[in-house]
C-alpha cells in the first residue's frame, strides 16, 4: 500500500466491520457506543503496525464522528451517523494553500443563494479525500467579519460543483491519501451546516485541540512498533558471534527507546483522561502532541540504526515508520504552534 500509495477497499470495508470507524457512536446509530480514550487506544494500536490506517481511523473518529456529534443537528446525525459507523469514510476540509497554521485566512466563500449556499474556492492537504463520501468543509459566509463568518458545512461527494482533484506524492503515510479539494459554484442547502451559521471556528479550533491527542496517539502508537522491530532484529542479528542485543550499547539505545515511548504514552493518556473527565485538557493535548511526534521520529530513526544498513532499504519496515514520523510534526498543529498553546497555557495559570 505504501509503494502504491493507495488504501486497500478490502481493508477499509474490514475496519468498518470491526467497528473501528464508529467506536464513538452510539449503537442506536449503528456504532460502538464506546468513547473517546478507546478511539486513541484503537489509533495507537494500529499505527504501530501502519500510521496510515491509523490516521483513517483517527480522522473519522476524533475529527468527524466528534464534529457530527457535538454538534449536529438530529436530522444530520440521524442521516449521516450510520453511513460513518459502517460504509462511508468522511474527510475534514479546513486547510488551504494560503492558510496552514494560520487556518483562519482561509479564502475559499460561502455565498447565500435563497435556502442554499454556493461554495468557491480550493482547500488543500485534506486527509482521506480519496476514500470519502462526505465533507466538513470551512467556509467564510462574512468574510467582512473575519474569522465570525466562518461555517462549516456537510457536503457530499456528488454535490454539483465539487471535484476531488490532485493526490499528493508523499513522504511517508502514503496510503493515507491527501488531496486537494475544488469548489466551483457548488450549491450546499442550508440545512447542511453544522452548528451555526459564523461557528466554525468555534467548532474547528475544538475539534482540532482533541485530535491532538488522537495524533499523539498515533505517533506513540508509530514509535513502540519501531522499538519492538528493533528489539526483535537485534536478538536475531549475529555479530561477533553473539546477538547484537548482548552489547551493552544497544541495550542502552533500547532503554532510551522504550523510555521516551513511556513518557509519550502517558502524556497522551493523561490528556485523553483529562478529555474524558470533562476537565480542562487543551495543554495537556499540546504537550502529548509535542512530545510524541518528537519521540516517535528519535525513536523511529534509532531503530534504522540498531538495524543498520538493511534498515536503510525497504525490505524492513522501521524505513517506512521513519518517513511516517515525520507528518506528526506538521499535522493538525505543527510542533511550533504546540509550543504557542503550552506557552499559552502556562501563563494562562500564573
Amino acid at each position: 500500500m505504501d509503494a502504491a500509495g493507495l488504501f486497500r477497499k478490502d481493508l477499509l470495508t474490514e475496519m468498518f466491520s470491526l467497528g473501528l470507524m464508529g467506536i464513538e457512536i452510539p449503537e442506536q446509530h449503528g456504532g460502538q457506543g464506546g468513547n473517546f480514550f478507546q478511539s486513541v487506544l484503537a489509533i495507537e494500536a494500529l499505527a504501530s503496525v501502519d500510521p496510515s490506517a491509523a490516521v483513517i481511523v483517527d480522522v473519522q473518529n476524533t475529527i468527524a464522528n466528534n464534529i457530527l456529534l457535538r454538534w449536529g443537528t438530529e436530522r444530520q446525525k440521524s442521516k449521516y451517523l450510520p453511513r460513518l459507523a459502517t460504509d462511508t469514510v468522511a474527510s475534514f476540509a479546513l486547510s488551504e494553500a494560503g492558510s496552514g497554521s494560520d487556518a483562519f485566512s482561509l479564502k475559499t466563500r460561502a455565498t447565500a443563494d435563497g435556502d442554499n449556499f454556493r461554495l468557491t474556492g480550493r482547500k488543500m492537504w485534506i486527509t482521506n479525500a480519496a476514500e470519502a463520501g462526505v465533507f466538513f468543509l470551512f467556509a467564510n459566509a462574512a468574510p467582512e467579519q473575519g474569522y465570525r463568518g466562518i461555517t462549516c458545512f456537510l457536503i457530499e461527494r456528488d454535490t454539483s460543483g465539487f471535484k476531488v482533484g490532485k493526490k499528493e506524492d508523499k513522504l511517508g503515510i502514503r496510503a493515507s491519501s491527501t488531496c486537494e479539494l475544488i469548489l466551483d459554484d457548488c450549491v450546499v442547502p442550508a440545512a447542511n451546516i453544522v452548528g451555526e451559521l459564523g461557528k466554525g471556528y468555534k467548532i474547528a479550533i475544538e475539534t482540532l485541540n482533541e485530535g491532538r491527542i488522537a495524533i499523539g496517539g498515533q505517533m506513540t502508537g508509530l514509535a513502540q512498533g519501531a522499538l519492538d522491530q528493533a528489539i526483535a532484529y537485534s536478538k536475531q542479528r549475529q555479530q561477533f558471534n553473539q546477538p547484537i542485543a548482548n552489547f551493552q550499547s544497544v541495550q542502552f539505545t533500547l532503554a532510551e527507546m522504550a523510555t521516551d515511548v513511556e513518557a509519550a504514552r502517558l502524556l497522551v493518556y493523561n490528556a485523553a483522561r483529562l478529555r474524558e473527565a470533562g476537565h480542562p485538557f487543551v495543554t495537556e493535548a499540546a504537550m502529548a502532541k509535542l512530545f510524541a511526534s518528537q519521540i516517535a521520529e528519535t525513536v523511529a530513526s534509532r531503530a534504522v540504526e540498531v538495524f543498520g544498513g538493511v534498515g536503510f532499504t525497504k525490505d524492513f519496515p522501521v524505513e517506512k515508520l521513519y518517513r511516517d514520523a515525520k507528518i506528526g510534526r506538521i499535522y493538525e498543529g505543527t510542533s511550533n504552534m504546540q509550543k504557542l498553546a503550552i506557552a499559552k497555557g502556562l501563563l494562562g495559570k500564573h
